[in-house]
């Protein structure tokens, strides 16, 4: 069976890490293809990993506003390589697919990894989003939380299929004490603590939030750092905040990192202040790496992190909330480790590619009628 993907991929983001792993972890009998929208230049390092893996992957000629033109396309890349199922994701990806898979006459399965409103132009989009799911044969849902979203979209019952992302085993793999080391000496003075987070620099991830409650730990704890992975569009807002609030030697804009799972483990605590999330990898990475997490409840979040287990939830826009819950995890070392621990646990159990690849297997069987 041969599995494309088709992904409209400005970086190699949680979207792209998830369809990557399911298809390094899909049995030989299973073959896979990417295809992505040039996104202007900016998906050529994501196609460029498809291809360091090991599996063929093309940046097609035509993009949005030319949508005829884009099926036309996605089509003919269709037939050409024999392709058994088309799976989307995003909303592009979802219009354009759809109508391509149905001239080529094989279904579609849409992988819904959750809907952000970040801009005007993105809700308008997301809003066409939601109509056309109603028409794949069937929509994944990366937690039960996006499910509901799903559902509220009359996407009907009988396509909505729950598996959660997931994380490959290489994330377990012990601390190396070279990377605590680097991240200390990205601060003027290496700090005692390190709080950490990471994602794209959009709107919906809220970083304004955990720089706010970063100046509200660091008013308390002069030996905390604060450190933020990532690149994205409100990279110089952020870091015009971080100056007014008196924070540059104290909190990193680190960049964005192809081996941040190495620098995971020396976080002390980590921070997702997003306002909505399907599934966020970051969190399951983040826990693998034993590390406790404080986090807003929001999306599929709280299904994985256990408050007062694995770290803290808070409500999504409660800065005080988020700074009290991180300084709570500074005082108590005990409690750190604990949860920690217990994150990793239910990660490693509950979250891995294996598991995932066995409920995409049985989706493929139904869609395509071959077992």
């Amino acid at each position: 069976m041969h599995i494309v993907h088709l992904l409209a991929s400005p970086f190699v983001g949680g979207p792209e890490r998830q369809v990557l792993g399911l298809a390094r972890h899909l049995p030989s009998p299973y073959r896979t293809s990417f295809l992505s929208f040039a996104e202007r230049g900016l998906a050529r390092p994501f196609l460029d990993e498809a291809r360091r893996a090991g599996f063929p992957a093309a940046e097609l000629r035509h993009n949005a506003p030319r949508l005829l033109a884009c099926v036309r396309e996605v089509a003919d890349e269709l037939r050409q390589r024999g392709a058994d199922v088309l799976c989307t994701s995003g909303y592009k990806p979802d219009v354009v697919g759809w109508r391509a898979a149905r001239r080529v006459g094989i279904p579609v399965i849409a992988i819904a990894h959750g809907w952000t409103a970040a801009t005007v132009k993105v809700r308008l989009n997301e809003l066409l989003d939601r109509v056309v799911l109603r028409w794949a044969d069937a929509v994944v849902c990366v937690s039960a939380a996006q499910a509901a979203r799903v559902r509220r979209a009359l996407v009907p019952e009988r396509k909505v299929v729950v598996i959660p992302n997931a994380i490959a085993a290489g994330a377990f793999a012990p601390a190396e004490p070279a990377y605590r080391e680097l991240l200390l000496k990205l601060f003027p003075r290496p700090p005692r603590f390190l709080i950490g987070a990471a994602g794209r620099f959009s709107p919906e991830k809220n970083f304004c939030l955990f720089v706010d409650a970063a100046a509200r730990v660091a008013a308390e704890s002069p030996d905390a750092g604060f450190v933020l992975f990532g690149d994205g569009p409100l990279r110089a807002p952020l870091a015009e905040q971080i100056a007014r609030l008196g924070l540059t030697e104290r909190f990193i804009l680190a960049g964005f990192r192809t081996d941040l799972a190495k620098y995971l483990p020396h976080l002390d605590v980590a921070v997702l202040s997003s306002t909505t999330e399907g599934l966020p990898v970051i969190l399951l990475e983040a826990l693998a790496a034993g590390v406790p997490t404080v986090a807003t409840a929001v999306g599929g979040i709280p299904e994985v992190l256990e408050d007062g287990r694995s770290g803290y939830l808070v409500a999504s826009g409660d800065a005080a909330a988020l700074a009290r819950r991180v300084a709570d995890l500074l005082r108590d070392g005990d409690a750190r480790r604990a949860m920690g621990l217990h994150g990793q646990r239910k990660v490693r159990q509950h979250f891995s590619f294996e598991r995932q690849v066995e409920k995409y297997l049985e989706l493929f069987a139904r869609v395509t009628g071959k077992r």
